[in-house]
């Protein structure tokens, strides 16, 4: 009797202590922040509260912040100055701003005895050009390897890869014989000055092809796969679904291939030889010997606004977009 009035005695107390753990508000669990987990770095979380090393790190910022903006604007600001500074002052005085006095005569000395705006009008005509068959070999090519995949799309891809690994130089004569007489036009067809020796040599260009086709791979199928379902080809699917797509790329590809056309200096002097077809790179330096160092100086400067404006102007325009917010549907 005593062993059962035990039993049920431990058996009730065992349940009230249930009843009262019940009714305990439990304790919610520690949240972890995703981005703290695995973020490792030279210094740890509880140095970074102390005051002296706050301090250090913040040192240390501003010295990386000044070094990185004079070695990257330092140059382009020096030349900006000495564009409108007498020679003399220049070569006395390189890093003194303007002791005396601003010559803005230089810029328009440069534009007007060197011809530069002749020279500027050739050289936004190449860049055109080299951007629009660029663009268009990359985004065709990279759309083909990566969204049509042919049975053969393996090989291709790999060949186009096989010429990332071709020196330049070795394909300068073969090249050059091939702009001065090219095949299936006739022995008296050439395009010397012409600029479609520089734009179509630009356009076989590998490394867009697979940078471009890099990107396709990482779109959505499925939005390929609606598109296909509600009826659209492969030219309809291109233009409407994969470019709209792809601003972020195509901005990319346009920096480079403008910024190489603009900077190009060994192939346009080769194939231009006329120098009224000739860019700012050949022309520059060819009249560097004939030229006061402060007008020149004022020519280089011009020459460099349009690829700073340029690339300021992609990045906004496309660097930014959103990467899906421009497909449509059908």
């Amino acid at each position: 009797m005593t062993t059962t009035t035990s039993t049920s005695e431990l058996a009730r107390k065992e349940g009230s202590r249930r009843s009262l753990a019940a009714l305990r508000p439990r304790r919610r669990p520690k949240r972890v922040d995703p981005d703290s987990v695995g973020d490792r770095g030279i210094v740890s979380e509880f140095d970074r509260r102390k005051g002296s090393t706050r301090v250090g790190m913040s040192v240390v910022h501003v010295f990386l912040l000044v070094g990185l903006v004079v070695a990257g604007l330092g140059p382009i600001l020096w030349l900006a100055k000495a564009a409108v500074t007498p020679t003399q002052d220049t070569l006395r005085q390189p890093f003194a701003l303007w002791p005396n006095g601003i010559d803005w005569a230089n810029l328009e000395t440069a534009w007007n005895d060197i011809h530069i705006d002749q020279y500027f009008f050739n050289t936004l005509v190449i860049a055109a050009g080299a951007w629009f068959f660029q663009l268009l070999v990359a985004t065709t090519a990279g759309y083909a390897l990566s969204v049509l995949r042919p049975a053969y799309a393996k090989v291709l891809n790999g060949l186009v890869l096989a010429t990332l690994f071709i020196p330049s130089v070795v394909l300068l004569v073969p090249l050059y014989l091939t702009i001065v007489n090219p095949p299936l036009f006739g022995r008296d067809f050439s395009l010397l000055n012409n600029y479609a020796a520089v734009w179509l040599p630009m356009a076989a260009n590998a490394f867009n092809i697979l940078l471009v086709k890099r990107f396709f791979d990482g779109l959505p199928r499925e939005v390929f796969e609606a598109a296909r379902t509600d009826g659209a080809g492969p030219f309809r699917l291109f233009w409407s679904v994969v470019l709209p797509m792809s601003k972020p790329i195509l901005g990319v590809v346009s920096v480079f291939a403008v910024i190489a056309a603009w900077k190009d200096y060994l192939w346009p002097m080769l194939v231009l030889p006329n120098p009224a077809v000739q860019p700012l790179s050949v022309r520059l330096p060819a009249v560097q010997s004939q030229t006061e160092l402060d007008v020149f100086l004022a020519a280089l400067a011009i020459a460099t606004i349009i690829p700073i404006a340029l690339f300021l102007v992609f990045q906004g325009v496309f660097l930014r977009s959103a990467g899906l917010g421009g497909a449509v549907k059908g």
